[in-house]
């Protein structure tokens, strides 16, 4: 029974790799951006293709991406957001300009090597959450090419080096990489700092998240009920 379930896991990696989204520019890409990528992981004791998580913060421009190592993920690299449109506070209606807030997910389906923006994937806006609340919107990414209405833009140098880590992971057998949007880092501090705001209780929401990654190491299992972001 072992030898069949390895052999079904194998095949299925393969059918992944087999009708996994490439493109030429995608290929020399990777070639190009993974020697020095894994050096850097190996000095942090990490590996290429390892899963991924990402994490986003609009207030502070980042994006961070973290890996597994077996036990927890850990912080490998931050880059700076080269553009976003709107304001803090999630998107609500397609054609507001806003960038999404909340919880995602990409799987390889939604990885694009043939983007116009360079390289790109889509987050899956409207989630399960968005929908209960009513918000439409759709092809909201991170990509290339420093232009946004909506999206996370990145420079191409940025987005390569985003796009090619979280492909080799998709590659390498991880099903899908959650990407989870913040209005900022939900720190006590910026809590008080933005208490006033219309969209607080929704960020409180947000932190129960947030809090939990922070406290684990571990991007956490995320429903909705009542409209209403749960986790475990």
């Amino acid at each position: 029974m072992l030898a069949i379930g390895v052999f079904i896991v194998g095949v299925s990696v393969l059918f992944a790799w087999r009708n996994a989204p490439r493109s030429d520019r995608s290929e020399a890409v990777a070639k190009r951006v993974r020697p020095p990528l894994e050096a850097a992981l190996r000095a942090k004791g990490l590996r290429w293709g390892a899963p991924v998580f990402i994490r986003i913060f609009k207030e502070e421009k980042q994006l961070e991406l973290w890996i597994d190592d077996g036990k927890v993920f850990r912080h490998f690299k931050t880059w700076p957001i080269c553009k976003f449109s709107g304001a803090l506070g999630p998107k609500l209606k397609e054609g507001d300009g806003q960038a999404p807030e909340g919880f995602y997910f990409v799987p390889r389906t939604r990885m694009n090597p043939y983007s116009r923006f360079h390289l790109s994937f889509n987050l899956g806006y409207p989630n399960t959450y968005d929908r209960a609340h009513g918000r439409t919107g759709s092809a909201l990414m991170v990509h290339g090419n420093c232009v946004s209405i909506g999206c996370y833009a990145m420079t191409d140098t940025r987005i390569e080096e985003i796009y090619s880590l979280c492909d080799a992971a998709l590659m390498n057998g991880q099903r899908f990489f959650r990407v989870h949007c913040f209005p900022f880092r939900m720190t006590e501090a910026n809590m008080r700092k933005h208490q006033k705001s219309k969209w607080i209780k929704e960020w409180q929401n947000l932190k129960v998240g947030y809090d939990w990654f922070e406290k684990t190491k571990r991007p956490p299992n995320v429903e909705v009920s009542g409209k209403r972001y749960a986790f475990d």
